[in-house]
């Protein structure tokens, strides 16, 4: 993987790690992901519209059926995670997603993108994949499935986590199609495929007015922030995509849990210093062999 490549998914994923941190904190739902869907729409119109001017005219059914597909798998994604959250644990439904995420991403770009992933390829995706579930200090994950009363919670939490990777793997390998067959803008990806998912979301806004502005007067400086760096976060990976083969680039994102653990935020529930020790080794020895792979 070239180091170009490298230093963008290093960006980027300490970017995904504060705005993260920044969005849990405040505690949003579906009115926070609404709040930043709208403001990232407008504070990026000015770029947006001057990369759409010249590029979209020319989009056939294809491009914009794959840049529909990218927004509603991640509307689908978000639902999926906030309702893994309302089901089970933080604990739980965090890691198995990340964990999962970039282990479908890299196996599914291999298969329908025609990328190849040889042995250090493959010992770097399982490596941060483990890194992962060690930060977010996956062993406690059996502990709990010896307590009846956490049992079921620990079941939900496992199949919305499982779920959510999947969807997560689901939208980066369409967004891997977008930019490296068919050669579109990867801001344009991200920017039209969130307007595009608008729609979708103001219908339960305007059900429930009272809520959402009862939300937007609590939440509206943490969406602001997601609006102003996600995108940044996300576009600068697809950048790496156009470098780098998405079986390496996918599972380097999770970098941003390395981040996240440095940070020292309490994202994941209670830290363990010797799990984060152990699994940001092995994330870094991840990223290592995906680049010399």
């Amino acid at each position: 993987m070239p180091l170009t490549a490298i230093a963008l998914v290093l960006v980027a994923a300490l970017l995904h790690a504060g705005w993260n941190m920044v969005a849990k904190k405040s505690g949003g739902g579906q009115h926070f992901v609404l709040m930043g869907a709208v403001m990232i729409t407008v504070l990026w119109a000015p770029l947006g519209l001057a990369l759409a001017w010249p590029a979209v005219p020319k989009w056939g059914v294809l491009e914009w059926a794959v840049v529909l597909a990218s927004g509603i798998m991640h509307l689908v994604y978000f639902s999926t995670l906030l309702a893994g959250y309302r089901a089970a644990d933080l604990t739980v439904v965090y890691p198995v997603a990340r964990g999962t995420g970039p282990l479908v991403s890299s196996f599914g770009a291999v298969l329908l993108l025609d990328e190849t992933l040889g042995a250090s390829g493959v010992l770097g995706v399982l490596a941060i994949t483990g890194g992962v579930f060690l930060i977010a200090g996956g062993p406690r994950l059996w502990s709990q499935a010896h307590e009846p009363e956490q049992r079921q919670r620990l079941r939900a939490g496992l199949a919305w986590g499982a779920l959510t990777g999947v969807l997560i793997a689901s939208y980066t390998v369409i967004d891997g199609y977008a930019v490296k067959v068919l050669a579109l803008s990867p801001i344009l990806v991200d920017w039209v495929g969130n307007a595009l998912r608008l729609p979708f979301m103001l219908p339960g806004a305007l059900r429930d007015r009272s809520g959402f502005v009862r939300d937007f007067r609590a939440q509206w400086k943490a969406a602001l922030l997601l609006a102003a760096v996600s995108p940044v976060a996300y576009v600068l990976v697809l950048y790496a995509v156009q470098l780098a083969p998405l079986s390496h680039v996918a599972p380097a994102r999770e970098l941003s849990m390395l981040f996240a653990a440095l940070l020292g935020g309490r994202l994941l529930g209670e830290a363990d210093r010797g799990l984060r020790l152990a699994g940001a080794a092995c994330i870094a020895g991840g990223v290592i062999a995906l680049a010399l792979g």
